[in-house]
């Protein structure tokens, strides 16, 4: 890893450095923000080191970035918004390139601090909820005629839940290297009592019901920023996941997390319910500015996708169990257990009130 002032010249960056320090809480690449005197004006940018264990293709991410926002840049432009504000806007190097690769083989990009902006980490409110969806919603309608199928895809088979049944569940449980199959026998039954959930979407997408979108995959609340002095969301940001996929799946993950009345590791799965105001809250927002560009088929599996979102993440939970603990990090030994229990209990509360979630999206005007 190069000295951050070696990387910075790199770019380019107009005026003076006076300032460079650690930025964000994220956990997989290493953020800066750096400041600039330009003539008077203090200008601000974001430096990120991408984590290439993570990210084993970056010339494929950063073509996905480039043309998502550039899209975006047009299209907020022509609904009258300003495109240097709800959008993320990268700078290239000074050899006009999307990234610097260093001596090591670590790449760093950039793009601009959108000011006057602030970010949540918890959804405290149906209201703020609400407003993430609009923000998601709205991404979704902004790219709703960009050629989903020209990205790459990044991760591939990221949300293909039957491929993830079949290729990385089963075969953790026959072939149960840490010998732990024994502990969650009703969590393995669990799983397998919902194979027929698994397909239904890649049915429907071969069949053409359902249309490839870009899709953001990583729908989490810190990845909307808001203005600071009107709380309305500003723009979608971490977008090193965008990739082909369905506007069901950014819905779904969204409302595993956000709707949920506990954390992902609570010990005791009786607390674990869907909250339905915000449930609906999150619909309302999302549908307020995504509904008129989705088919109908994506409108009727909104409520399942949240179901199927939540069984595929808490069968991943389950299956790194049976792995050993090897891609999500933990803090005990059965941290990955409780997880895919709290995941499992909450796919039930859904089920049972699969009618009243379906019923909220079809009483939703947009």
């Amino acid at each position: 890893m190069e000295n951050i002032e070696t990387v910075l010249d790199k770019f380019s960056f107009k005026g003076n450095l006076i300032d460079c320090c650690d930025f964000g809480s994220g956990h997989i690449n290493t953020t800066y923000i750096v400041s600039y005197n330009n003539n008077g004006d203090i200008d601000r940018y974001i430096v990120q080191m991408v984590n290439g264990n993570v990210f084993k293709n970056i010339d494929e991410l950063m073509d996905n970035i480039f043309s998502v926002t550039s899209f975006l840049r047009r299209v907020i432009k022509e609904n009258g918004g300003n495109e240097k504000r709800e959008t993320l806007n990268f700078i290239k190097t000074s050899d006009g390139k999307k990234y610097y690769r260093d001596s090591d083989g670590d790449c760093y990009r950039s793009y601009r601090f959108v000011e006057n902006s602030k970010s949540y980490d918890s959804v405290d409110s149906a209201e703020l909820f609400q407003k993430s969806g609009e923000a998601f919603g709205k991404f979704q309608r902004y790219l709703s005629d960009f050629p989903a199928q020209t990205l790459y895809e990044i991760i591939p088979n990221f949300h293909n839940t039957i491929w993830r049944y079949e290729n990385e569940f089963l075969p953790s449980v026959e072939n149960d290297i840490m010998d732990r199959a024994k502990l969650c026998q009703s969590e393995i039954e669990f799983v397998k009592k919902r194979k027929s959930d698994c397909s239904v979407l890649v049915d429907l997408i071969n069949s053409g019901d359902l249309p490839l979108r870009v899709t953001h995959n990583d729908t989490k609340l810190n990845n909307v920023i808001f203005d600071e002095i009107t709380g309305e969301a500003v723009c979608v940001i971490d977008l090193d996941t965008v990739m082909p996929g369905l506007a069901l799946y950014d819905f779904g993950d969204s409302i595993r997390f956000g709707a949920n009345t506990c954390c992902e590791d609570e010990p005791d799965t009786d607390k674990i319910k869907i909250d339905l105001d915000y449930f609906e809250a999150y619909a309302r927002g999302f549908l307020s500015q995504a509904g008129r560009s989705l088919n109908k088929c994506e409108i009727d599996h909104l409520a399942f996708a949240s179901k199927l979102m939540t069984l595929e993440c808490g069968m991943r939970f389950l299956t790194d169990y049976l792995n050993g603990d090897t891609y999500f990090k933990t803090d005990y030994s059965e941290h990955n257990l409780v997880r895919a229990r709290d995941q499992f209990a909450l796919v039930k509360d859904m089920e049972l009130k699969m009618k009243q979630m379906e019923k909220i999206i079809a009483d939703i005007k947009y």
